[in-house]
């Protein structure tokens, strides 16, 4: 018999639970690129209703997306991402990225992410703004924060 898990905090495992399936950030993707009404998420990604209805539901609870309404008669809503939303993005381009290294194939990548103003190809880097530097996620420690349980 396995023991309980330990129940710790952990950042990980909260965005997880607002947004760890498929559909959420598949329906976050769509956010990104423009997308912002139910019937459109509908079509782009042929979720069912009640599914789509469910994690946009969840998204708005969480603070991750903004419900607005934009007709009156009948009313009708569209989806924005809130700021917290929009600092998602950085998980989502590193799951494309992973995506396009490791399963694309030999076809190479179906979407190629750049810069709006210039058109340069977009990178993704770990920086440390106390001594400038670029690194690999192999130089990445970790170490207790302000919210860790007392040792």
């Amino acid at each position: 018999m396995l023991p309980e898990p330990v129940e710790r905090p952990c950042s990980i495992a909260r965005t997880l639970e607002v947004v760890g399936d498929r559909w959420t950030m598949l329906i976050l993707r769509d956010a990104f690129r423009g997308v912002r009404r139910f019937d459109d998420f509908r079509r782009s990604l042929g979720i069912a209703r009640p599914v789509l209805a469910d994690r946009l539901r969840r998204l708005v609870d969480n603070g991750v997306m903004e419900r607005r309404a934009y007709q009156e008669h009948p009313p009708r809503f569209e989806y924005r991402l809130t700021t917290m939303g929009i600092e998602l993005s950085p998980a989502l381009v590193a799951l494309m990225r992973w995506g396009d290294r490791h399963l694309a194939g030999d076809e190479g990548p179906p979407t190629v992410l750049v810069h709006d103003r210039c058109g340069g190809d977009l990178d993704l880097a770990y920086v440390c703004w106390q001594c400038d530097e670029t690194f690999e996620p192999t130089a990445i420690r970790s170490r207790p924060g302000p919210g860790a349980p007392p040792a």
